[in-house]
């Protein structure tokens, strides 16, 4: 793979366009000189790395009310924070203010500028960042800021280590990110999917840990990592089939599916090797295998299971993919076409093992189609261009003697995989693709995606934001009022379609894994694990905690920033379509209230703290989750300004 020198800083999703630090360009390698896979961990881009955690660390856990900055009239220097052109000077957000938290019965003190915003968000000027030790400056640095902050913390001591890996990775991430740097925003506008996914510097916006991958050595990083955007040839394996299960959506026919996937030629190439080793392929199926998998679970872990011919080594496919942001899916770069794979990946990552239960997943193309089916078959979504991607093929290996054991295991989730439709082919010509978590990226220049996409689709910010709620937060509001359905609506599982650069639409994605019906309406006996019956106020949890807090307080405060749109008027806009729908579906019965005063207040990485081995429960996630109070609702009755 070739290396670039390219130094850039990695900004927060919603941070201002301020100066920024900025790390040295990294020496050249001599004529002949083997590139050196960790060239990024460097002093200065681990400078860049560092200095963007803390301000993450410092504005999340004061979020989530584990820290309490307060005023610092004595803030050292820190220049106004600058503000972008925007569309008018009365759009332009106040400035920043100087606070300061104190650590170690005051030995440590950290001095930023911030603006809080609705959710008690804090938008860190990253440039403003200092700390001191002792009286003494010292150099930021995100491991030493957790150890300052265990007491309020409260990580395990068992697990305190395995937190501290996490973040070490996460750094390692960002310095390599920060190293290579990425295309400007500009040059995204009409990109296609695959270079919007390896553009992303931000993983989730509220996790401080979020790209764990223990387990990656430095030279798989370069290799699997979205931000790498290396093009990965999959491992595939022939399962026996009395020690494996197949389940297909609707209307998929298995020797059709695989020979619309894989193509004839590695077809017959695979039912030639298994006769050569005296073995029909009819007793077989097809399992593709993310290459780290291959080396380091099956080829060890699963040995006897090779040996036995259960599990036969066939070689690569012949089709290149590329990993999403979620890392253990892949999108088909040689066929844009093909489907989405989505593969088990024992790596530790954000709080769990990245494996794929072939148990669990028995019922995943079933529960895809009863969606697809619900979703297609209601106007309102039809209208508001709403679709899902279905998971219509799921395949998994059970013939391992860890399905055997008395107690289940991580060791059952570690042969497994299933196909997602592609949104590519169901797309007009003209329409563009983007995952929506790009809306909070900003490039090395600190300039947003979102507002450069307001900006060439030459609609008003106030149009612009109208069209993006109605693509994607009406229809999360009327499955939750209509019919008790909740997705997990972050923004990797959102794929937008942009026409002239305004969202047109929406693909809703991992849906087997990740949607629940919060009510005890009647559902098929092959869906029914998807029910999770609660009341109307944490149905309403559904929008509050992983739309409003989860991604919208992040968006407003870059559209704010950038002066594009006051989050006053933000707010305002997702009231102003909540009412909407309401109004258009007066039958509607659901006591499920957006305008509440204020919803309770889940906190992500608080999950993560309490264990990041495993942050929840999958059985009760209801019951798995910690909250820290109530938060004030921005669209409440009495708290929304007027949108112009």
């Amino acid at each position: 793979m070739t290396l670039t020198d390219t130094t850039t800083p990695v900004p927060a999703p919603d941070a201002p366009t301020a100066a920024r630090p900025s790390a040295a360009p990294a020496p050249s390698p001599m004529p002949g000189q083997r590139l050196d896979p960790a060239a990024h961990l460097r002093p200065e881009t681990m400078a860049v790395a560092h200095r963007h955690l803390v301000a993450k660390a410092l504005a999340e856990f004061s979020h989530e009310r584990l820290l309490a900055p307060v005023p610092d009239a004595a803030h050292p220097g820190a220049a106004p924070e600058s503000h972008p052109a925007g569309p008018s000077s009365s759009t332009r957000p106040a400035p920043a203010a100087p606070y300061r938290v104190a650590l170690e019965g005051g030995r440590v003190v950290y001095r930023f500028r911030a603006r809080r915003t609705a959710l008690e968000h804090w938008a860190v000027d990253e440039a403003s960042l200092t700390r001191d030790v002792d009286g003494t400056p010292a150099p930021l640095d995100a491991l030493d800021l957790v150890l300052e902050l265990q007491p309020l913390l409260g990580i395990p001591d068992a697990l305190l280590a395995v937190y501290l890996e996490e973040l070490s990775s996460t750094l390692a991430s960002a310095a390599y990110k920060a190293h290579h740097g990425g295309p400007a925003v500009a040059e995204l506008l009409g990109a296609d999917l695959a270079t919007v996914e390896r553009a992303m510097t931000e993983g989730h916006p509220g996790f401080v840990a979020n790209n764990g991958r223990i387990g990656f050595g430095v030279g798989e990083h370069a290799a699997y990592s979205p931000e790498a955007a290396a093009p990965v040839r999959l491992v595939w394996l022939a399962v026996r089939r009395g020690s494996s299960h197949l389940a297909l959506g609707a209307e998929v026919d298995e020797d059709a599916f695989y020979r619309a996937e894989l193509g004839g030629a590695a077809l017959d190439r695979f039912a030639a090797h298994l006769r050569t080793l005296g073995l029909d392929a009819a007793d077989y199926r097809y399992l593709p295998v993310h290459p780290w998998q291959w080396e380091h679970r099956v080829a060890i872990t699963f040995a006897a299971d090779v040996a036995r011919r259960d599990l036969v080594l066939l070689g690569e496919g012949d089709d290149e993919y590329q990993a999403q942001q979620s890392i253990r899916t892949l999108l088909n770069r040689s066929r844009p076409d093909r489907d989405y794979v989505k593969v088990a990946l024992a790596i530790q990552n954000m709080g769990f093992l990245r494996g794929l239960s072939p148990a669990y997943m028995r019922a995943t193309p079933a529960i895809n189609d009863w969606v697809a089916e619900l979703v297609a078959g209601d106007p309102t979504l039809v209208e508001a261009g709403f679709r899902v991607l279905r998971e219509h093929v799921s395949i998994g290996y059970t013939g391992d003697v860890y399905h055997r054991t008395e107690k289940p295991s991580a060791h059952r989730k570690m042969l497994a995989a299933l196909w997602r439709e592609s949104p590519v082919p169901r797309v007009e010509p003209g329409q563009h693709l983007a995952t929506m978590a790009s809306l909070l990226h900003r490039d090395a220049a600190g300039d947003a995606f979102v507002t450069a996409l307001v900006g060439a689709s030459g609609l008003g910010a106030h149009e612009w934001v109208r069209r993006y709620l109605h693509a994607y937060l009406r229809p999360l509001v009327h499955c939750l009022r209509a019919h008790d359905l909740a997705f997990m609506p972050h923004g990797e599982n959102l794929i937008l379609v942009l026409d002239g650069h305004a969202v047109a639409g929406a693909f809703m994605k991992d849906i087997g894994e990740e949607i629940a019906v919060l009510s005890d309406r009647p559902l098929p006996d092959d869906v029914a694990r998807v029910r999770a019956v609660v009341d109307d106020e944490e149905k309403a949890l559904a929008i509050f905690t992983d739309v409003f807090d989860g991604f919208f307080r992040h968006l407003a405060a870059i559209l704010d920033a950038d002066g594009v749109l006051p989050e006053g008027e933000f707010w305002a806009l997702v009231g102003e379509c909540v009412d909407r729908h309401a109004a258009d579906h007066p039958g509607l019965t659901s006591g499920v209230d957006l305008r509440a005063p204020r919803f309770a207040h889940s906190c992500l990485n608080r999950l993560q703290l309490r264990n990041t081995l495993q942050m929840v429960d999958l059985t009760d996630q209801s019951g798995s989750l910690i909250y820290a109070g109530t938060l004030a609702n921005p669209i409440a009755r009495d708290a929304v300004v007027a949108a112009s």
